[in-house]
């Protein structure tokens, strides 16, 4: 299962039609925040493409109502979606990550810094940033984005990508 992660696109469908245009066919979408976009408008971006999309509310997101944090599964992985700034990742991920623990989770994804980060330092739990399509904050402010292959039983596959 190929899923596209992005976070913090701020209403600039551009760099997300980039992203899906150099990674289609995908499987899911999953947007960690601060779209500034209800889904339908969202959805549009896609172009009619009958995907799941899994979304979470930013502290951008004054006119949405999607839940701040979010659980799924997709292909046997039990997910943890958050925008981050309800755990205070700014200060680091530790409440994200017991959080995420404490739910049997064993991936934890999060925005809100603009920062990528693929984080495989604790057993048992991967933590993701993709970063930003639309303001990046990193050294270098590339626009990025995540792919992550999911398949049961095995271990994730993800991958940074920058537009």
């Amino acid at each position: 299962m190929k899923i596209l992660i992005i976070s913090d696109t701020h209403g600039l469908d551009a760099y997300v039609a980039a992203a899906l245009d150099r990674e289609w066919p995908i499987d899911a979408l999953l947007h960690l925040g601060d779209s500034q976009e209800d889904e339908e408008e969202f959805a549009e971006v896609l172009a009619g493409e009958n995907i799941p999309i899994y979304m979470v509310k930013g502290n951008c997101d004054y006119f949405v109502d999607y839940p701040p944090a979010r659980i799924i599964e997709l292909a046997g992985h039990k997910i943890l979606m958050a925008h981050g700034h309800g755990y205070y990742v700014n200060f680091g991920t530790r409440d994200l990550v017991a959080d995420a623990q404490a739910n049997g989770c064993d991936i934890t994804m999060y925005g809100h810094t603009h920062r990528p980060e693929i984080d495989e330092s604790i057993e048992d739990l991967l933590i993701l940033n993709p970063g930003s399509l639309a303001y990046p904050r990193q050294k270098g402010r590339q626009k990025s984005y995540m792919i992550m292959e999911l398949e049961e039983g095995k271990k994730p596959e993800v991958e940074l990508k920058f537009l």
